[in-house]
Parts: C-alpha cells; structure tokens; sequence
C-alpha cells in the first residue's frame, strides 16, 4: 500500500481536483529581460553560485561529485564559508585575471537576496566605501529583485560579486512542475490560486502520512475545539474593559507555535479518521474537501466567511514556506547509488 501511494504522488498533479486550471506559467516582461541579461553576464562570469533550496538533495549532489554547500544566509559564519570556497576555486584564475566575477543566480523566492545582504555585510566590513550600498529588497513574493547589481569582496586580485533577479523558463514543462514551484512561492500565488497550491500541498502530504507523525499535536487541538465551544464568562471582570497591551516577540511566537500545533492536529485528526482510499480519486478529493474545513477551524476563520477557504489557503502556506510545519522537499530526489556521474 505504502508504495502505491508514493508512487501516486508523484502523479498528484494530474488529479482532477488539483488539475483544474491547466498547466502554469509565470515569464513576465522583467523575467526575459533579466535572462537576457544573465547570458550577456555569463560569458564574462568566472564563476557561477546556484542558490537551491536543496536540504536532502545534499547527498544526491555528493554522489555526482557536484559541488554543493549548505548555507545559513542568516549566519555569518556560514556565509563566509562560502566566500573561503568561492576564493579556493578560483586559485588557478586569480593568478591569470586582475579582476574576477562571480554571478549568483536561482529561481524566485529561494533566498538570493538574503545571502546577497549577508555576503554585502562581510564586504562592506572588508572595504568600508562599499557600506553605503543600497541592500536587496528582501520579501515572500517573487518577483522582487528586478535588476543586476555587483558589488566587491576581496582585493587583488579584484573579486566582484553580481546578484540577478530570480528567473523561470518561459515555459514549465508539466502540471507537477508548476505547481511544485508554486508551492515553494517561486511562481506568484495569484497566477495559480492559492486554493489550488494549498490542495497540492495537502495531497501531497497525504499520500506521504505525514500529518501521522503530528498525533502528539491531535490533543492540543481537541482542547482548543472543546474550549471554543464552552459557554462565553459574563461575570464583572470580564466585562470590563481590558487595558491593550503592546505585542511582543514572545507572545507572537507563542501565538504562531499554538496555531501551527492546531493545523498539525487537525490535519491528522482528518487524515486518522479518513476510511476512504487514497488510491481513489474521489475519495482522496473529499478528505481535502474535509482538511479545508477542519483548516478554518483550526485557523479561526468564520465558517460562513465566503473567502473563508481562500483565507486558510493563503494561511496553511504561509505556516508551510515558513518552515513552521517542519522540513520538506516536493521532489523525488535520486537514491544516490542509482545515480551516475552523467
């Protein structure tokens, strides 16, 4: 059975509840500029930085003798690592060349421009004239970075490091595809539907069990369900007016760890007392019809609320391209003794 459904999800895509809409393609006006521009940047580039989010592909990538690097754009100590690298690989064309590009290219949404500001702040310590820089703009919507920008890192021999704005193909081969890329925010939300995203999302989870390994979380989410319905406390204290008090760091931690551990609750309640097949399409269509439900619940969004399901979509991936619902990859990644070097 565990097979079976593996092997189904990497059919997801093509479901009839997911599928409506057709193929994805986002290639903007400023996209095919930047491609144009990154070819021109290339063949005056000595060395090229891919940003992946790659997470368990490292070990396929170690197999291949393809040199990859896990990085922590937000550490410092990370970043420079990579910089050691950068310097390392390009011995033999420092003693060649007085000046030396490196281009750092990706698709939307991966994190360029973070590690670009990271890298900026190593630099601007190294050559202080360089501080000023105005830093890449850093947000959860692709599309933000829309122009090549260098700056410098290291003197004699010159090293200079290029950023270019995030960039597709004109053309997404498959349904699976687009909506992988969509799912990770690398293609904006509104040229798919979030409802759409958030369907995939949840099929594909599904077809893994993986709400199964959040039971511990199944209580905390009964609670909250159980306290919702309690009858509302109309003594004094209550009905007095409360003094607002300023939000801090700490309570929206709290506030976001107590609703992720209600989607994860309910999520595997959904999934526990499903007695359908996942092998059937219909079937599969009525639990995320079921999941969307318990995800207003879980969200507090008002059931009535005619956007209500969009609001949960828009919410359910948020939490998910956050990290807050934990570590995944969309992708069936190689075993690494069935790969080749090809």
């Amino acid at each position: 059975m565990a097979r079976n459904i593996v092997k189904k999800a990497s059919l997801i895509g093509e479901m009839g509840f997911i599928k409506g809409g057709g193929k994805i393609n986002w290639f903007p006006g400023h996209m095919a500029s930047a491609t144009r521009a990154i070819r021109d940047r290339l063949k005056l580039s000595d060395f090229v930085i891919e940003v992946r989010d790659a997470r368990k592909w490292i070990e396929y990538f170690d197999s291949v003798k393809q040199d990859c690097l896990t990085i922590n754009a937000h550490s410092r100590s990370s970043v420079q690592k990579l910089l050691d690298l950068v310097e390392y690989k390009m011995k033999e064309a420092i003693r060649k060349e007085p000046t030396l590009l490196v281009l750092v290219v990706g698709v939307p949404n991966v994190g360029k421009s973070v590690l670009i500001n990271s890298i900026h702040q190593i630099a601007s310590s190294r050559f202080p004239v360089q501080g000023k820089r105005k830093r890449a703009t850093v947000g959860p919507l692709p599309g933000v970075t829309q122009d090549i920008a260098g700056f410098k890192i290291a003197h004699q021999p010159s090293i200079y490091v290029l950023d270019t704005p995030g960039v597709l193909v004109p053309s997404i081969p498959d349904i699976e595809t687009g909506l992988k890329l969509a799912a990770a925010g690398s293609v904006k939300d509104s040229v798919v539907g979030e409802e759409r995203i958030a369907q995939y999302l949840l099929a594909v989870l599904n077809s893994r069990g993986t709400p199964l390994h959040w039971r511990r979380f199944m209580d905390v989410e009964t609670d909250r369900r159980l306290d919702s319905e309690d009858k509302p406390d109309y003594s004094l204290p209550n009905l007095l007016p409360k003094r607002k008090t300023p939000p801090s760091i700490k309570s929206d931690v709290v506030y976001i760890e107590d609703m992720v551990s209600r989607v994860q609750g309910a999520l595997c309640r959904t999934l526990m007392e499903f007695e359908g097949s996942l092998e059937d399409e219909g079937e599969f269509g009525d639990l995320i019809d079921v999941q969307f439900e318990a995800l207003q619940k879980a969200l507090k969004i008002p059931h009535k609320t005619s956007e209500g399901r969009t609001m949960a979509s828009k919410k359910f991936l948020t939490l998910f391209r956050m990290g807050k619902l934990g570590p995944f990859i969309l992708d069936d990644v190689p075993h690494p003794a069935a790969s080749d070097c090809t």
